[in-house]
């Protein structure tokens, strides 16, 4: 690797798989992820929250999401790998960097499929009432047992060789995009002008700007746009990606972004002016934790479109959300367990799982990978029994994810800036550092009790991958100096929200729990995450890996491994 005119053109390489999906089966792949349960509740959630105000959370998601898939289209064209969100900041810092990110990318995808089982689950209550209970909003027994099955369907389609699964995504894709959009235009026909100032104006009396930026992560307003990423995840088995996978991630985050913010506006315009007049607008439009729910309350609750479309007479509407309500969480979960796979097979490729996470099928399905995200899914499932509870750890872990790409983006331009790049990012001198004040922004909103939560699940990921490298004689050197801005950029971030603004708590904490001091002002605690993330954003460009390093980390992927057999 000491010749750098070879250097630059170096390519990693993934071992089994194969390039059988096309650019429609990598934007839906995308798109699935993205339309999946987030648009049957974020709405209501949302609204919830901060009444009509929801708009400007959409508004600001949209813009910051649409800012880190520009990025991740650049790192996809340029290093087509299969789990590339785990693998750009193994590349750019070498492992121990990697390790961080790449499990943060392994935890957020592992987790989304459960999620997607509650929102089934939630839904299907509306016939099945067994199945959830919306004064606890948790699954009951029934719906635990009833998820685990579904998450064992999910494994077992994954079986299927990665031409037919892309045409199964695709089927299921095309009515997940279809849905919603008919939605859009039949509510439009019941729109209430006037419910926009319900509960006292467009921010409803009582909300505050702190509690509409909450909103973005802890309503699920951000767990909703995620996804966009799966092209990367999946870049391994894409055919011509430089090409193809820049175009889907673009693609998928404007389709998804559109619909969202229409959605919303339909939702909020379409609810009954008397109930939200009976309750003080949306704000009341949730069942008390103790004693009887209202029954238009419930069902709102329950299943969010569905039941709005049946109070207001619109039953055939109604029935079609229902069926949809089972699809597209059930595609979303099917192609995030797809995606765990993957991402677990690149981190076995960074040598940080262990290698038997690279086997694959004669179909080309890295199968031992997949049975350990059923296996790992269902422990989630344990301590987090319903669909709002899990979205706060998982934006957060996603969020995670993401600011390794913004970090993974300039260190490239910096070390290969003449490597092939078939999308650039306009501006990234601009844009990557805002890309990443951005992801920490929302992981700041994300309040101090996830956090924390989220701060024990990186120690366990750093115990388990730790313990794999130890076994593994040919695992990458540990590269400390590149990643030296990596624990003050973990605890600042965890001391920020400590002092900070947001707690997360969706109620009173437990007596033993941490919680946060809120001893910096509002404005001036996003003013220090900001600034706080440019100085680590530019420590961490001065502590890339030198260019032969990295190269030789590319290097290291651009053949076959020996003995990982079929």
């Amino acid at each position: 690797m000491a010749a750098e005119s070879v250097d630059t053109v170096t390519q990693p390489a993934d071992v089994g798989l194969k390039r059988e999906m096309g650019l429609i089966g990598a934007t839906w792949a995308s798109e699935t992820s993205i339309i999946g349960s987030g648009w049957l509740f974020g709405s209501y959630f949302a609204a919830q929250a901060v009444g009509s105000a929801a708009l400007i959370c959409w508004v600001i998601a949209g813009i910051a999401v649409i800012i880190l898939a520009l990025v991740h289209a650049e790192l996809g064209g340029m290093y087509p790998v299969s789990g590339g969100t785990a693998r750009f900041p193994h590349f750019a810092f070498g492992s121990v960097a990697g390790i961080s990110f790449g499990f943060f990318s392994w935890l957020q995808a592992v987790t989304v499929a459960p999620i997607e089982c509650f929102a089934v689950m939630q839904y299907g209550s509306h016939y099945w009432h067994g199945l959830y209970n919306p004064v606890t909003k948790n699954v009951t027994g029934l719906g635990f047992v009833m998820t685990i099955i579904l998450m064992a369907i999910f494994t077992a389609i994954n079986f299927l060789a990665m031409r037919l699964f892309s045409k199964v995504n695709a089927g299921i894709t095309w009515w997940k995009v279809a849905i919603p959009i008919l939605a859009i235009i039949v509510l439009l026909f019941k729109f209430h002008p006037g419910n926009f100032s319900s509960g006292g104006g467009f921010i409803p009396k009582g909300v505050t700007w702190q509690d509409i930026f909450g909103a973005i992560p802890g309503a699920g307003i951000v767990f909703a746009y995620l996804g966009f990423e799966q092209a990367d995840q999946l870049a391994g088995e894409i055919k011509n990606p430089q090409r193809n996978l820049p175009r889907a991630i673009l693609l998928a985050i404007g389709i998804g972004t559109a619909i969202y913010i229409l959605l919303q506006v339909v939702f909020i315009g379409a609810m009954k002016p008397s109930l939200l007049a009976g309750h003080g607008g949306f704000l009341g439009i949730v069942c008390p934790t103790t004693g009887h729910c209202n029954s238009s309350i419930s069902t709102i609750v329950s299943g969010p479109f569905a039941g709005l479309a049946g109070l207001i007479g619109l039953g055939w509407l109604a029935t079609i959300l229902y069926v949809d309500a089972f699809v597209s969480p059930f595609g979303t979960g099917l192609m995030y367990q797809t995606s765990t796979s993957r991402v677990g097979y690149g981190l076995a490729r960074n040598r940080y799982y262990p290698q038997i996470f690279q086997r694959v099928d004669a179909r080309g399905v890295p199968w031992i990978s997949l049975i350990f995200a059923f296996a790992f899914g269902l422990l989630f499932l344990l301590p987090f029994p319903s669909w709002h509870s899990l979205v706060g750890l998982v934006t957060s872990a996603s969020v995670l994810m993401y600011a390794g790409a913004p970090l993974s983006l300039g260190a490239f331009r910096g070390q290969v800036p003449e490597a092939p790049r078939p999308y650039r990012m306009p501006g990234a001198s601009v844009l990557a550092p805002i890309a990443f004040i951005v992801a920490n922004l929302i992981i700041y909103w994300s309040g101090f009790e996830v956090l924390w939560k989220l701060g024990i699940a990186i120690v366990i990921g750093y115990v388990l991958i730790g313990t794999s490298m130890a076994f593994d004689k040919e695992r990458p050197p540990l590269d400390w100096k590149s990643a030296q801005w990596l624990p003050v950029y973990l605890l600042g971030m965890g001391v920020i929200s400590w002092q900070g603004q947001f707690s997360g708590a969706a109620s009173t904490p437990a007596p033993l729990a941490p919680t946060n001091t809120f001893n910096i002002p509002f404005w001036w605690d996003m003013l220090i995450v900001a600034a706080f993330s440019l100085v680590i954003y530019l420590w961490a460009q001065r502590a890339r890996l030198p260019r032969h390093e990295m190269l030789e980390l590319v290097g290291r992927q651009s053949g076959p491994v020996e003995s990982v057999g079929h």
